[in-house]
């Protein structure tokens, strides 16, 4: 089985689903308001790398490359995701894809990676590697295949290598060059197909102060379009500050915010001015500020550890995207 939908999916299926694809799974099934989709599991990439051989081309590059040089892990980048982007999908796999896709009945998706070591307690992978939004039928199997080869990212690389994914084992099975990519790499990726909702408004909640580290204390961020604006950090968004004892507002700071990212006619994303009359506004009103606070509130308590969710408003109604931990917290503040 190369797919499951979210349903079929818990925080349990890391391994198999990444940190995302778990996630998504974990909360459909506690009854959060979560976009629908399914999810192309590690299995599929690593088929994909067997079928067509290019398992041992990617160690072999993998051996070759010298951290210290960024030169040297640049080059490698390039050469595994030209491989990966010139090989042509098993058929198999274009025809279980497609299948599923057509069964969410959605135009535009969101195509994201979920690494299979992605957002433990010790190392999260979030912002690593790629995500496509409002992909359609059309280029939906180009970018599953950019998503896959995005684990091999010049950042990837270098941030599986900091946080010494790499045990000595592998090290030393990739220097041999005779081993599967399976046995030799100790990440795989999975792959998030998840209906596009076309955000109003989206933003990002941290649900213990991440600056402080307070724990009675709840941090969102709020702007216009898609939350892509806000994750890249190319816009300053409203910072709402809660404190999560009665869910009073403590601070408030809204930003004016001229440019958004809305879905581009076609497929893909663009920037777009915001109208005049809403640049100087509060994104999110009282009640709208409470209300998420709570749903993040609630997400917090299941996975009794603090969270960094993803968030999109359309019509009224809050949708979450992502929640994973944070990993940046000192251990007393949790």
């Amino acid at each position: 089985m190369f797919t499951k939908t979210f349903k079929e999916l818990s925080k349990n299926d890391v391994a198999i689903a990444g940190g995302k694809g778990a996630s998504l799974g974990e909360m459909i099934n506690a009854g959060i308001s979560v976009p629908p989709g399914f999810v192309i599991l590690a299995a599929a990439f690593d088929r994909f790398l067997k079928e067509t051989d290019l398992g041992m081309e990617v160690v072999s590059i993998l051996k070759d490359i010298n951290y210290k040089d960024l030169n040297s892990v640049d080059a490698a980048s390039y050469k595994i995701r030209d491989h990966i982007h010139d090989v042509e999908m098993p058929d198999d796999l274009k025809k279980i894809f497609l299948a599923e896709f057509k069964k969410l009945k959605a135009k535009y998706v969101a195509v994201r990676s979920s690494a299979t070591a992605e957002d433990s307690l010790v190392a999260s992978w979030a912002g690593e590697l790629e995500t496509h939004l409002n992909t359609t039928e059309k280029n939906l199997l180009e970018n599953i295949k950019k998503c896959w080869s995005s684990l091999f990212t010049q950042r990837a690389l270098f941030y599986a290598f900091e946080k010494q994914v790499f045990t000595k084992k592998h090290q030393q099975k990739i220097r041999a060059g005779t081993s599967k990519m399976k046995d030799s790499y100790p990440v795989s990726v999975a792959v998030v197909i998840q209906k596009m909702v076309q955000s109003e408004i989206s933003g990002v909640t941290f649900t213990t102060h991440p600056v402080t580290q307070d724990s009675n204390q709840m941090v969102i961020e709020a702007g216009y379009g898609l939350g892509e604006a806000i994750v890249s950090g190319q816009i300053t968004p409203d910072t709402y500050v809660i404190d999560k004892r009665d869910f009073s507002l403590a601070d408030v700071n809204f930003s004016q915010q001229s440019r958004m990212i809305v879905k581009k006619k076609g497929e893909g994303v663009e920037w777009k001015p915001v109208a005049k009359k809403d640049r100087n506004r509060q994104k999110l009103a009282g009640k709208q500020i409470i209300e998420i606070a709570k749903l993040c509130a609630s997400l917090e308590k299941h996975y009794k550890h603090p969270q960094d969710i993803e968030w999109a408003l359309k019509k009224g109604k809050f949708y979450i995207t992502q929640s994973r931990p944070i990993t940046t917290l000192d251990s007393s503040s949790t």
